[in-house]
């Protein structure tokens, strides 16, 4: 049984945190059952859409006041202080601590507490990580000692820096050889963290909302939660709503936000039996990632690359069905729909990582309260009703950030059309795109891995 492979794989020795993304649930199930409803669910909302009244579309995503939004300025840079302080304790016991991956406090952090975890509640509760950026915290310290900021940040610069930080990111994830080893991440871990009080103290702290990739990542996740502050005032909507009623991102942010989709899409189609068997690497022999790292580093760019031309072609194929010429806007305010759709599969793909990595990161945290320890069991990935519940939410957040994105899409389109009908038709393609990457996902959570 797959899951029983899953499970074996997940408590062997020093294998539970070699990549970030150790297995996702795979299932004898009839899947295909799955797949099939969800991709039905999708296509019955944009079936909706097509139903609802103008008006009502409109109102969508529409916030409401809730009331005025207190003042967290000096106490969130101070958390943000002492998450500095927890990041360097952990830097340090990755240079001297265990190297065991699953007892030794870095990868935990980053690998497990903010990757795994720290993404999932940006999109779900809104900005933790403005509390918790010890990059944020770290600078604080700095200004309060005087540096001055050295250059202006050029406009034509836009979110490009932020681009390089996340492919990067995703590299070091996804190709590079040990990205858990305790003593090479914190050398990593180190060296950024000094080259960005560099291009902090350089740039001032624009840079952590232009720059640092990880940071602007998390920034537009936290749009989607319904709750937000805003103009002074906490608001309520449609989840999404801020990213649609904020600023036309430029094509910088806008690549950021469909590059997103793609480095997770590919974190989890590199690791199946399909792609490993197209690379020539036999699945049940895997020597490791060094045997594929030119394989890997090629398709993390041709998906990439794939995926925005594609959605590129369905924004213009959309746009030359209502005779719309503006395709650089359109390309631009529709990108923030393919938002919930990557953030659906990072909850889906991370999910039984969660349910296993989290248990030694709830050791670690009991162990420093001075805590009894913590067992960590895998048991559960043994009882087919709870292996379908793990599946089941796996496919639920896939297909309901799809419906979300198709949502946000038709609204913006809205906004660019001016009509509903027009909206509506000019949708009509990338509703195709976003059906088929609803099957896509689900295929994804459902196959059988092999790295």
């Amino acid at each position: 049984m797959r899951a029983v492979l899953l499970a074996g794989l997940l408590g062997a020795p020093g294998a539970g945190l070699a990549h970030a993304s150790e297995g996702g649930i795979i299932l004898l199930l009839p899947t295909d059952l799955y797949v099939a409803g969800g991709v039905a669910s999708v296509i019955a909302t944009v079936l909706l859409i097509l139903a609802i009244p103008e008006r009502a579309a409109r109102r969508m995503f529409r916030p409401v006041a809730l009331g005025r939004a207190p003042g967290i300025g000096r106490f969130s840079l101070l958390t943000s202080i002492l998450s500095a302080g927890l990041l360097l304790w952990a830097v340090i016991e990755g240079f001297h601590g265990a190297q065991d991956p699953k007892h030794n406090p870095l990868p935990l952090l980053v690998w497990t507490g903010m990757w795994v975890f720290l993404f999932a509640a940006q999109g779900v509760f809104g900005d933790v990580w403005r509390w918790l950026n010890p990059f944020r915290g770290s600078y604080g310290v700095l200004r309060l000692l005087g540096l001055p900021r050295l250059l202006r940040w050029p406009g034509w610069l836009g979110h490009w820096p932020a681009v390089l930080v996340w492919v990067g990111f995703s590299a070091l994830l996804m190709i590079d050889i040990a990205p858990a080893d305790p003593d090479r991440l914190a050398g990593i871990v180190l060296g950024y963290w000094g080259l960005t009080l560099a291009a902090c103290v350089t740039f001032g702290p624009i840079w952590l909302r232009r720059g640092e990739g990880i940071s602007v990542a998390l920034g537009l996740y936290a749009q989607l939660t319904p709750l937000r502050r805003a103009g002074g005032a906490v608001r309520l909507s449609a989840p999404g709503w801020s990213l649609l009623r904020g600023p036309v991102p430029g094509w910088s942010l806008a690549l950021l936000m469909l590059i997103m989709l793609g480095t997770g899409s590919f974190d989890g189609l590199n690791e199946t039996f399909r792609w490993l068997a197209a690379i020539g690497v036999n699945p049940l022999a895997f020597e490791g990632r060094s045997q594929v790292i030119t394989q890997n580093t090629l398709g993390l760019a041709l998906c990439v690359a794939a995926l925005v031309a594609v959605y590129g072609l369905a924004v213009r194929a959309g746009l030359w069905l209502v005779g719309e010429q503006r395709f650089g806007l359109a390309f631009r305010m529709l990108a923030p729909a393919i938002l919930p759709i990557a953030f659906g599969y990072h909850l889906a793909h991370y999910l039984p990582v969660a349910l296993v990595e989290g248990q030694y990161l709830a050791d670690m945290v009991s162990h420093l309260l001075g805590g009894p320890g913590y067992h960590v069991t895998t048991g559960f990935l043994f009882s087919p009703d709870k292996v379908r519940m793990i599946f089941l939410s796996e496919a639920g957040f896939v297909v309901l950030g799809h419906i979300l994105a198709i949502l946000m899409s038709h609204a913006a389109a809205l906004q660019l059309t001016g009509s509903h009908r027009r909206a509506a038709i000019s949708q009509a393609p990338l509703a195709l795109f976003m059906i088929f990457y609803t099957f896509f996902g689900l295929w994804l959570l459902a196959s059988p891995r092999g790295a």
